[in-house]
Parts: structure tokens; C-alpha cells; sequence
């Protein structure tokens, strides 16, 4: 039996197995639905599995219905909105030549959630943890650059590319929508944590789902007739979704952002491990110090309590 504090490790890994699938399920969906129509496939057809998880939760949990309070629906509102930028931003870096550098800078969000999290919710940032994100930003950067002979120059160079200020802004997104959706779950003072993840998530969805909803409506109502359309191909996405952000909102109902997002960087792990087992892929010096640094970041992650 693994102890309630320990219990985050498992689901964020989870957490980041879902979250794999998802995107990959979105990246197919892009060019036929457009950024943002791809970008509602994660929320739209996500809801009825949220719906099904909160049910769940409250049967086998034997728990009530949280009444919803003003800095909960406040931290969900600034969340949502954050989310839905930070993923439409994320799949346009996908659709950029520079796809691996972008991506890479998306992942200062771990950076930028350890700096939310101080300022916004108090999260305590130790010296373990700040070596933590260093490693594992570090790694994950050496891992993703568009020139393997000379990695940590195009990394510096890049910093002003249009791919790369994407990414950052992604990151941002994310990093603010991380935060927020912890600060919305420990709102609910009193209520198990199962119960205000569930909750959480629930009310994310539903509000994101109609904000981007409605806006494509009134913008582009074509967009939405093909998300309606390409319901077989979307709900494996929404089903991945939900998943991943279910797991997301527990892990982070018990343990701070900075920590889950870190150790969520395991997802490039899980990448360079299906290239090597599936392609054959040969591995760099420079990824070989990559996946070094970030697997000490994950391990220094996981021992730092």
C-alpha cells in the first residue's frame, strides 16, 4: 500500500503516460480541425469522462457534493482561460518547422509554475527543489535541440525565434493554469482531496468547454460542425484528456505544482524510450546528458520531502 504522501508519484506518472496519448491524438486532429477546433476536442469530449470520474469518485468515496465557494470559481475561471491559450498555443508550436525547439522552451513551464506557485499559493521553494528544476529543464533542453552538433548554441540563440517565444508563452499558460487549478482544489477547505480534484476538473471542463465553445459559435461555427463531425477520432483525445488532467488536479491536490510538474517530465523519458524500442533510433552525447540530468532531477524530485 503506497502512503498518502507518496501517492502523487504514481498518478503523475500516469498523469504523463495520458497526457502522450492526448497529444499525439490532437496532433492528428490539427490539420483537419484547425488549432483551435483541436483545442475543443480536449475539452468538449473530455467533459462526459470528467462527469463520469466525479460520479465515481462520490459512490466509492461515499462523499457529498462540495458547496462552491468565490476563490474556487475565481482560481477555475483564470485557470480555464489560461489552459485553453496555453494549448492552442502548444499545438501551433506543433505546427511549426521548429517543432523540438519549441517544444523544449514550452517546457520552462516547470521553471515558471515553481515561481507561480510562491507567489500565488506560498508553495515553499527549497534549495532540493530548485536543483531539481534545473536539472531536469537543462536535460530536457539538451534533449530537444535542432542542432545536435551544437546544441546549447542554438538553444541560446534561439531564445528570440518565433518558435521559442511560443513555446515560452505555452509554457506560461501552462505554468499559471497549474497553479491555479491547485490554489482551486485546496479552496475547498475540508473536502478529500479525490473529491475537490474530481471537482475541479469537472468545473474546468465545463467552463472551457463553453468559452471556446462558444466563441468558435459566434466566430467560426464551420470549426465546430467538423469537431461534431470527427466524433470517432475526438473521443479517444477527450478520453486521454480527461485522464491526464484527472490525474493532474489529484496529484496536485496533495503535493505542490512545482514538484508534479517536474516529475512530470518523465513523458520525454517515455518518448526516447518508444524511439529506441520501436525505430532503432541512435542516441547522442548530447541526449545521452539530457536524459542523465533530467533522471537526476526526476530521482532528486521524488526523494525531496
Amino acid at each position: 500500500m503506497i502512503a498518502p504522501e507518496w501517492l502523487w508519484i504514481p498518478i503523475t506518472i500516469g498523469a504523463a503516460l495520458a497526457q502522450t496519448g492526448r497529444n499525439a491524438a490532437q496532433r492528428h486532429l490539427t490539420p483537419i480541425l484547425g488549432t483551435l477546433g483541436a483545442t475543443l476536442v480536449r475539452f468538449l469530449y473530455g467533459l462526459p469522462f470528467a462527469l463520469a470520474w466525479l460520479c465515481a469518485v462520490a459512490l466509492v468515496g461515499d462523499f457529498q457534493l462540495p458547496a462552491p465557494n468565490v476563490p474556487f470559481l475565481w482560481w477555475i475561471l483564470v485557470s480555464s482561460v489560461a489552459q485553453i491559450a496555453a494549448t492552442a498555443l502548444l499545438l501551433r508550436v506543433m505546427a511549426e518547422r521548429n517543432f523540438a525547439l519549441g517544444t523544449a522552451y514550452a517546457k520552462t513551464e516547470v521553471v515558471q509554475v515553481a515561481l507561480f506557485g510562491l507567489i500565488f499559493l506560498g508553495d515553499p521553494l527549497t534549495s532540493v527543489t530548485l536543483i531539481a528544476i534545473a536539472f531536469s529543464t537543462v536535460g530536457v533542453m539538451l534533449l530537444a535541440p535542432i542542432d545536435r552538433k551544437r546544441p546549447l548554441r542554438t538553444l541560446i540563440a534561439g531564445w528570440t525565434t518565433r518558435s521559442a517565444l511560443l513555446g515560452i508563452a505555452s509554457g506560461t499558460g501552462f505554468g499559471i493554469a497549474a497553479v491555479g487549478y491547485r490554489g482551486a482544489a485546496l479552496a475547498l477547505e475540508g473536502v478529500a482531496f479525490p473529491m475537490a480534484a474530481a471537482c475541479t476538473l469537472v468545473a474546468a471542463q465545463a467552463l472551457q468547454t463553453l468559452l471556446l465553445g462558444g466563441w468558435l459559435l459566434a466566430r467560426n461555427s464551420e470549426v465546430v460542425a467538423r469537431v461534431l463531425r470527427e466524433w470517432r477520432k475526438s473521443l479517444f483525445a477527450g478520453l486521454m484528456g480527461a485522464t491526464a488532467s484527472a490525474c493532474w488536479f489529484t496529484a496536485m491536490a496533495i503535493e505542490p505544482a512545482a514538484h508534479v510538474r517536474t516529475l512530470a517530465l518523465v513523458e520525454i523519458l517515455f518518448s526516447y524510450a518508444l524511439s529506441w524500442r520501436y525505430f532503432r533510433e541512435r542516441v547522442s552525447r548530447s541526449e545521452l546528458t539530457g536524459m542523465l540530468l533530467l533522471m537526476a532531477g526526476l530521482v532528486v524530485v521524488t526523494l525531496a520531502r
